[in-house]
């Protein structure tokens, strides 16, 4: 049986933890498989796509080619659709299909950090990833709340328009950030704030903080944010990205090869992402 080729395309694409967590996935499935990353432009893409992606058995597509792959493919499925998005590509049979698995990862690690998602969910932002957890809050029952600085409110309620189109029953309203109060059940971190090198900003205040149970934080450079070590501070179940990302991985080597894993291998395989995380 010849070894799959697969790789992750994106531009630019230098600093990816994807060849490291998809590596350890194949060899816990026992898949004979190699990985690797391709820096492709997305004007460049359709004149690489004959000539080099159709070769391979699947891959993954991330900024800033995740719409751009769509035209390309010959089908997607009916998730991908929803949210104009594909991150994996499956090669078989002569036909590409392509799949978004953010938001099974997103669900997944909310999953097994005990996270709820079925009460008031605040969701911080309204760009790419933001998007998809409005969605699957929504999807999942909570009554979910944007919360944006004042200069995207506009943005944001165009955001929860679209859901509330797709979504008829969807229970989902926007608010300045800045007048946030109440309890909160989930916070959700949707936007860049806190990433590397700019970690000692946090999105929301300490008193705003302070009232939230639970925080999952999509950033996960650092792997512990300000707004994930206050959390934890305040006695709030808190979690940073590192899980969704490899969550949404295993989701991809389950449409590519059907591979499944044991959750104590997963977990082991977050806590080693994050130690070489630690150590780039």
């Amino acid at each position: 049986m010849k070894k799959g080729r697969y790789v992750v395309i994106g531009h630019p694409i230098g600093h990816t933890m994807s060849p490291f967590i998809h590596s350890r996935l194949f060899a816990l499935a026992g898949v004979d498989a190699e990985y690797g990353v391709l820096d492709i432009a997305p004007e460049k893409l359709a004149a690489e796509y004959d000539l080099v992606l159709r070769r391979l058995d699947g891959y993954n597509i991330t900024i800033p080619n995740k719409q751009a792959i769509i035209p390309l493919l010959d089908k997607i499925d009916s998730k991908a659709r929803m949210y104009g998005s594909v991150n994996t590509v499956l090669n078989r049979d002569g036909a590409a299909e392509g799949f978004t698995t953010d938001p099974d990862g997103f669900l997944k690690a909310l999953e097994y950090a005990g996270i709820p998602l079925n009460r008031r969910a605040v969701i911080l932002g309204c760009g790419g990833v933001a998007r998809t957890m409005a969605y699957e809050a929504v999807l999942s029952g909570a009554e979910a709340e944007l919360a944006v600085r004042r200069k995207s409110l506009e943005k944001a309620e165009k955001l929860a328009a679209e859901i509330r189109s797709a979504l008829p029953n969807a229970r989902i309203s926007c608010i300045d950030v800045s007048e946030l109060d109440g309890e909160i059940d989930t916070l959700i971190n949707g936007t860049p704030v806190g990433m590397s090198p700019n970690t000692d900003a946090q999105p929301v205040s300490d008193a705003q903080l302070s009232r939230c149970a639970n925080v999952f934080d999509a950033v996960y450079n650092p792997l512990d944010t300000v707004l994930v070590k206050k959390a934890k501070a305040n006695g709030a179940n808190a979690v940073g990205g590192i899980s969704m990302l490899v969550w949404q991985a295993v989701v991809a080597h389950r449409h590519w090869n059907g591979s499944s894993y044991d959750v104590s291998d997963i977990e082991r395989l977050c806590a080693d992402a994050a130690k070489e995380l630690e150590n780039r």
